[in-house]
């Protein structure tokens, strides 16, 4: 009776279906996801574009499904290879009032994913100018045909920090004599690195070494020092500009620094005449001590002091060298009044020098003596500079004419009161 009821059921089962049974041995759905995403550059400031790449996968474990449909006593089995269709990939936007965040495009008509498959999905999208800095949350969203349709929110932060320029070490105050060093700091204020970073100075009449500096790339909150050597061609006040160029992602920004400076005739390099004559006997000589010092924050080479008088100096230069920053050396020169009247005359002192390529004379440093028929009065400075003597510089001093006609005189008292002992001695001894 049992075996009569299930025949029964299955041939109404057979009636009602019309005479196909399917039995599906597998069943899956597809399951779309966003398995990742890039976005470049990681950080945007307003009014940027950046690249959005999506990562797109079918996470489904199941490649295949199989069916089986039994017909007239046979059976067919089918096996069919699961996928999605992608129907359409787009951006929804983010919205900070009437500005948003927003991709330049969108897809329609993606095609097909099969299981365990992803493809990457580039957009565009661009901040507009006046947007607000924050974190946005724009969507990607993703048409699934026969399947669950994809919402997914991409995290993306807009800020304003810029590249900034600093003065790291600028006087206030510039000699026009030979060049100056200054150090600029530049300073990347942002969350994500920044390349193709340049800076450029300018200003009127002035020459800058080198005369823009590549930085290159610089990372998030990190700084970079770069020194610039600065030749002025005159004197006044004079406005240094600093412009910095930078691509955060491929999006061109610049920023800029102000620095006014006065451009001075200073003696950053210089004689000081420390010892030297009021008076000088005509017919005499006298000697002048100088110190020559350095301020300059650079070296210098080939230093040569040079008189300028009308009567005769010796040496007639006297070579140095080269001088570090802060170094002073000392000078000294033999004066004759033996070629000039008698009057004021007056005697000067210029020192040339390189710095780098270029080379430069500083103004002249001069005192005025007189030319007497009597005694010269002489006139030592108490303070002089620390002075530190040249290894290098050879030069020839020369005693003084006066110090050998004393030493002369000298000599021949001595050898007259020496024979006039000795005849009073020889006088004595014949008496006795």
């Amino acid at each position: 009776m049992k075996k009569i009821q299930t025949t029964i059921i299955i041939s109404l089962l057979i009636i009602g279906t019309g005479t196909i049974i399917f039995t599906p041995l597998a069943q899956a759905n597809p399951s779309v996801m966003i398995q990742n995403y890039q976005l470049n550059p990681e950080v945007l400031m307003p009014g940027d574009s950046a690249v959005l790449i999506l990562q797109v996968v079918n996470g489904e474990a199941v490649a295949t499904q199989t069916s089986t449909t039994v017909s007239g006593g046979e059976s067919t089995t089918v096996v069919r290879t699961l996928g999605a269709t992608l129907e359409d990939i787009s951006i929804l936007p983010a919205y900070s009032g009437m500005n948003q965040i927003r991709a330049t495009s969108h897809y329609k008509d993606v095609g097909f994913l099969a299981a365990g498959t992803s493809i990457q999905v580039p957009f565009n999208l661009h901040v507009d100018t006046n947007m607000t800095e924050g974190t946005y949350f724009p969507t990607a969203k993703i048409d699934v045909s026969g399947g669950t349709d994809v919402q997914y929110p991409l995290m993306v932060k807009v800020s304003n920090a810029t590249v900034t320029l600093h003065q790291k070490n600028v006087p206030s105050k510039i000699s026009q004599g030979g060049t100056t060093e200054i150090i600029i700091t530049a300073v990347n204020k942002r969350d994500n690195t920044v390349t193709d970073v340049m800076i450029t100075p300018q200003g009127n009449d002035v020459e800058f070494v080198p005369s823009s500096y590549f930085v290159g790339s610089l990372a998030a909150k990190t700084s970079m020092d770069v020194v610039f050597s600065i030749k002025p061609f005159g004197t006044g006040t004079s406005d240094l500009s600093f412009d910095v160029s930078y691509k955060n992602g491929d999006n061109l920004h610049t920023n800029s620094l102000q620095i006014p400076v006065s451009v001075i005739q200073t003696l950053d390099v210089a004689p000081i005449i420390t010892n030297f004559p009021i008076s000088i006997t005509k017919g005499g000589s006298s000697r002048i001590s100088i110190e020559v010092y350095n301020a300059k924050t650079e070296r210098i080479t080939g230093v040569l002091v040079t008189p300028i008088c009308d009567a005769t100096v010796i040496p007639s230069q006297y070579f140095i060298g080269s001088m570090d920053s802060d170094d002073v050396f000392s000078a000294s020169f033999d004066i004759y009044a033996d070629t000039v009247d008698y009057g004021t005359k007056s005697i000067g002192f210029i020192v040339s020098f390189k710095q780098g390529n270029d080379y430069y004379e500083t103004p002249m440093v001069s005192k005025t003596f007189d030319v007497v028929s009597g005694p010269g009065v002489y006139y030592q400075s108490s303070s002089g500079l620390n002075s530190k003597s040249s290894t290098s510089n050879g030069a020839f001093q020369t005693p003084s004419l006066m110090s050998c006609v004393l030493s002369i005189v000298i000599v021949i008292v001595v050898v007259i009161i020496i024979v006039v002992f000795f005849i009073r001695y020889r006088k004595r001894r014949k008496a006795t």
